[in-house]
């Protein structure tokens, strides 16, 4: 069964790893970011080897983000994720596991990413199941 697995995170996130700080006032040294892609590298590995990994990819900071929409046919474009959001979409994966239990399983430990200081970050990770279709496609 597919799932899809969505690490959440904030602007501020993106703003302490590029040398400012988070919200709580935390900053990201290189090792802490270098702890952080090696945390996320290591589970990538493992899901690769194990015959899970469908596809995983960290996103650009929210900023860069445009959200699209057609109101009377006419196509607009604005800045930023969704309005008023506090939590964004960080990163995915799609993980190809036998049971859900496996997915929850993964997204706690991408959950226990370290952070600055080489705190246990305690992300937020959604967990979607990828809907099939009655001839089994996903959709």
């Amino acid at each position: 069964m597919k799932y899809m697995l969505l690490m959440l995170g904030s602007e501020a996130d993106w703003d302490a790893m590029a040398g400012g700080t988070d919200d709580q006032g935390r900053a990201w040294s290189p090792e802490d970011v270098k702890a952080l892609v090696e945390h996320m590298q290591r589970l990538n590995d493992e899901l690769e080897s194990r015959g899970e990994l469908v596809d995983a990819q960290g996103l650009a900071a929210p900023s860069r983000t445009r959200t699209v929409r057609v109101v009377d046919g006419v196509r607009q474009v604005s800045d930023g994720p969704y309005g008023e959001s506090k939590e964004v979409l960080a990163g995915y994966w799609v993980v190809d596991v036998e049971s859900e239990e496996r997915a929850l399983e993964i997204a706690a430990r991408a959950s226990a990413a370290p952070g600055p200081g080489g705190s246990v970050d305690e992300g937020i990770v959604e967990v979607r199941p990828i809907m099939e279709t009655a001839g089994g496609q996903e959709m």
